[in-house]
């Protein structure tokens, strides 16, 4: 067997063994990836290298590289000294946002319709249940958790990298709006009344199984605009 060449330009000298995976950065950065996209920081929120290489146990470098790279996808906003925070809310940015999901996220909900298998169905409907079946003693991190679970599996089966990587970096920067969702609503979970989107998750479902494209779009095109509803005053409060 001949033996691999190199492309033109690189010899081995400029390529390095990999011995592990994943390095200690790409752990810093899919940790602070997740805890922002689940809305865990607070509006306009510093966060510093020296704080989080403390409470990663690592030295500042992979910190400070993954932080460069949140900014990067506009997931942090960088201060005027240097200091990098969440971004702030606003109703312009809030109303922009929800706007950009409107286009997308129904997009990949219909196409989903039909093209998802039974195994991805029968996810979609495990968490669909276990979403309606949250308890106030679960808490509303949970409850937020397998809402994203309900969305991303339906997502998944549009079978569009495009779309799922835009919906990521959408719900990136919903990371924010998300917290402040999570303040406000977390004493309504000993509502039993209160339902957060769960019905509009149920409807995307059964048009799902049934193969209806319009029907799985304005499920959660209603999804999208109960949230927006719920955050309009909110956002308006903080302004």
């Amino acid at each position: 067997m001949a033996t691999p060449t190199l492309p033109t330009g690189l010899d081995a000298a400029h390529l390095k063994t990999i011995r592990t995976r994943p390095t200690v950065h790409d752990q810093v950065f899919t940790q602070l990836r997740e805890t922002l996209m689940a809305g865990r920081f607070d509006p306009g929120q510093v966060l510093t290298i020296p704080q989080l290489s403390a409470s990663f146990g690592v030295s500042h470098m992979p910190v400070r590289e993954a932080l460069r790279q949140l900014a990067a996808e506009n997931a942090l906003e960088p201060m005027t000294n240097g200091s990098l925070r969440v971004p702030v809310v606003s109703r312009t940015r809030l109303d922009d946002l929800m706007e950009a999901r409107l286009a997308i996220e129904p997009l990949a909900a219909a196409r989903a319709a039909g093209r998802a298998d039974e195994t991805l169905l029968a996810a979609v409907e495990a968490a669909v249940d276990a979403h309606r079946s949250v308890t106030p003693k679960e808490g509303v991190e949970t409850l937020l958790k397998l809402n994203r679970d309900v969305h991303f599996l339906i997502y998944r089966a549009a079978g569009s990298a495009v779309l799922n990587d835009l919906i990521e970096a959408l719900w990136l920067r919903f990371g924010p709006y998300l917290r402040m969702l999570s303040q406000a609503i977390g004493p309504r979970l000993e509502d039993a009344a209160f339902k957060n989107g769960a019905d509009h998750h149920l409807a995307c479902l059964v048009a799902l199984r049934a193969g209806k494209a319009e029907g799985a779009r304005q499920a959660i095109a209603a999804d999208i605009q109960a949230t927006h509803t719920m955050l309009r005053p909110l956002v308006d409060g903080a302004d």
